[in-house]
């Protein structure tokens, strides 16, 4: 590992608040001539500690390619967060971060609870960082509107549709990825064949409803439209996410591709018709197309 200026977090969503520590250790990290690293988890600590799922705004890997990809940072260490890991001391972690990760300037949020229980804060972290000639920087809490920007609160706005205003407090569109896998193939009927992304049970699922949405895999990007729900004109059981990839002719199956949600387009709703269905569904793919036709992550 490189010498370098290390930023804590978990990251989740890796949102504006998020950005302001990253592009502070970027900064230090140039000055200095040092790497750009971050640590974040394989989980949240919260679920390994209570038993009770988390539910996440992204997977390890979204994480740390928007890390990389938005902020530039060189290293993201993903740390196994166990029984060893949740029993450490906060003074063997701080020691870790130096001379395991060979950390020259930390730099860590307002609120930034790390060690056994919690006990380590960021007054403490600026003290051993004091005591062992370490640089250290607090970044405090960033408001957009007024509003804390925190992940929680990014949550709410997923689960009321809201993913415009999610993209304003992420600072970039919200992810959702996985793996196509098989589905009914009913869109194929009404000429409007969706794939079927199979997601992973760690991440939240947005309001039920239909989005504009980008797609990208293969390094391409397509504008589509996205179904979340349970298809109810077809008496669907199960929620689903089913993009529209409006350019694209091709099979999907087994390839693992993102979409970036940026508008909530409408409800969820049963159609008497399948031809009323498929008119809404062309509509819905116009106005898609007014939105993101030249837009891009």
């Amino acid at each position: 590992m490189k010498p370098c200026v290390l930023a804590l977090g978990f990251f989740d969503g890796v949102h504006v608040g998020h950005g302001a520590l990253l592009q502070k250790a970027r900064t230090l990290a140039d000055e200095n001539q040092l790497c750009a690293a971050a640590i974040t988890f394989d989980r949240h600590p919260a679920s390994f500690l209570s038993g009770r799922k988390t539910p996440l705004l992204n997977t390890v890997s979204e994480r740390v390619h928007l890390m990389k990809l938005l902020y530039s940072v060189d290293e993201v260490y993903v740390l196994p967060f166990d029984e060893s890991l949740s029993t450490m001391p906060w003074e063997p972690f701080a020691q870790m971060l130096m001379q395991e990760f060979q950390a020259k300037h930390i730099v860590c949020g307002h609120d930034y609870r790390f060690g056994a229980k919690g006990e380590g804060n960021a007054e403490k972290m600026a003290d051993f960082c004091r005591q062992n000639q370490i640089g250290f920087d607090r970044i405090e809490q960033v408001c957009l509107d007024g509003v804390p920007i925190s992940s929680t609160y990014i949550r709410t706005l997923l689960l009321q549709g809201e993913v415009s205003a999610a993209e304003r407090f992420l600072g970039h569109p919200h992810l959702l990825s996985g793996e196509v896998v098989g589905g009914k193939k009913v869109g194929r009927t009404l000429g409007i064949p969706t794939a079927n992304l199979q997601l992973s049970n760690d991440v939240i699922v947005p309001k039920n409803g239909v989005y504009a949405a980008e797609t990208f895999f293969d390094a391409e990007c397509y504008v589509s439209v996205v179904n979340i729900g349970n298809c109810p004109t077809f008496q669907g059981q199960t929620v689903t996410i089913e993009p529209w990839l409006l350019d694209f002719s091709g099979d999907l199956y087994g390839k693992h591709i993102t979409l970036a949600l940026h508008a909530y387009l409408r409800e969820e709703r049963k159609f008497d018709t399948k031809e009323a269905l498929q008119k809404e569904v062309h509509s819905n793919a116009k106005t898609a197309r007014a939105l993101l036709g030249k837009k891009n992550m």
